[in-house]
C-alpha cells in the first residue's frame, strides 16, 4: 500500500494537529486503510485500532450493526456503513472513524449494486457524520486501492477544512 504514503502522511499530521485518534472498520478493503496509515512511522500517536469485519456476523459482533439493518439494506449500503462507523467509535478509544463496505469483484455485483460499488462512513466524536457511495472501475485490486485512497482523501479534506 505504498501508493498511499502521501495521503497517510498528510492524514497523520492533520490528526495530530486536531488531536484526533483514528479507528477503521473495513470490509472489502480488508484492513487496507489501517495498513496505509500504519505504514507511517509514529502512527501509534494517532491510530488506535482496526476492525476488519468482512462477514455480516463480524459486523454484528464487533461493531453492533443491527441484523435488521443488514437484512433490509444489505452489507453494501449507507445504513450499514453508518452503523459500522458509529460502532467503531463506540468500541474504541478513537475520536474519528471511517467505515468501508463494498463489492470489489470480480463477482458479487448486481444491477442495483454492480462490482465497484463501495459505501463509506465517516464520523468523529464531535458529531460529524457523513456517508457516501462511490463507484470505482477496474479489477479487484484497483477497486480496493481506489477505496482506500478515497477514504484517506475524505478524512484529509474534512480535517484540512478545519485548519
Amino acid at each position: 500500500m505504498t501508493t498511499h504514503i502521501t495521503s497517510s502522511t498528510r492524514l497523520g499530521k492533520l490528526l495530530l494537529a486536531h488531536q484526533h485518534v483514528l479507528t477503521t472498520a473495513e470490509s472489502c478493503t480488508g484492513g487496507g486503510v489501517a495498513t496505509a496509515v500504519t505504514d507511517i512511522a509514529g502512527s501509534s500517536a494517532w491510530f488506535d485500532r482496526a476492525f476488519v469485519t468482512y462477514s455480516n456476523e463480524a459486523k454484528i459482533e464487533m461493531l453492533g450493526v443491527k441484523e435488521s439493518t443488514l437484512d433490509t439494506w444489505g452489507a453494501v449500503s449507507e445504513p450499514v456503513v453508518e452503523e459500522m462507523v458509529l460502532g467503531a467509535l463506540q468500541h474504541s478509544n478513537a475520536t474519528m472513524a471511517v467505515s468501508i463496505s463494498g463489492i470489489a469483484g470480480p463477482a458479487g455485483g448486481s444491477v442495483e449494486k454492480p462490482v465497484g460499488t463501495v459505501c463509506f462512513g465517516f464520523a468523529d466524536s464531535a458529531g460529524w457524520l457523513m456517508v457516501s457511495t462511490q463507484h470505482f472501475s477496474g479489477d479487484r485490486s484497483e477497486v480496493r486501492t481506489q477505496a482506500v485512497e478515497y477514504a484517506l482523501t475524505i478524512l484529509c479534506d474534512y480535517l484540512g477544512e478545519r485548519s
